[in-house]
């Protein structure tokens, strides 16, 4: 049940979001163990002033086209599982989009199902996970 937030320059192209989007959810129920019909995604597209990062950082050189995923997930994952997974969306997005693997950084961070509620106010139970 991971919520991920895409973050990209504002001149991204609608069908191009919607690959990197498509590429991300098929890589998470792929190598995330992310159920297929659990797609929870927010797009924001920044002009270049309101994305401010470092072009070098543990990196290569970062380019316009720099991406940061954000993904908030209520079962925590082994290193094994999010290394497989990071690794399987950089190159998915390089061989799909082109995207140089330096303008890809994926932050993932674990909370737990009492810290979600779905709809009508009603708290996830750590069974429903």
């Amino acid at each position: 049940m991971p919520l991920t937030r895409i973050t990209l320059h504002k001149d991204v192209s609608a069908s191009r979001i919607a690959l990197i989007s498509d590429i991300l959810h098929n890589t998470l129920v792929e190598a995330f163990d992310v159920p297929a019909q659990d797609r929870f995604q927010i797009v924001e597209k920044l002009p270049a002033a309101q994305r401010i990062y470092d072009r070098h950082y543990l990196s290569g050189t970062r380019s316009d086209d720099f991406i940061l995923f954000t993904l908030l997930a209520g079962r925590p994952r082994s290193a094994a599982q999010k290394s497989a997974f990071c690794r399987t969306l950089a190159q998915r997005l390089t061989q799909q989009l082109q995207i140089d693997p330096d303008d890809i950084m994926v932050i993932i961070q674990f909370n737990t199902a009492s810290d979600w509620s779905f709809s009508n106010g009603r708290m996830l139970s750590q069974e429903a996970l």
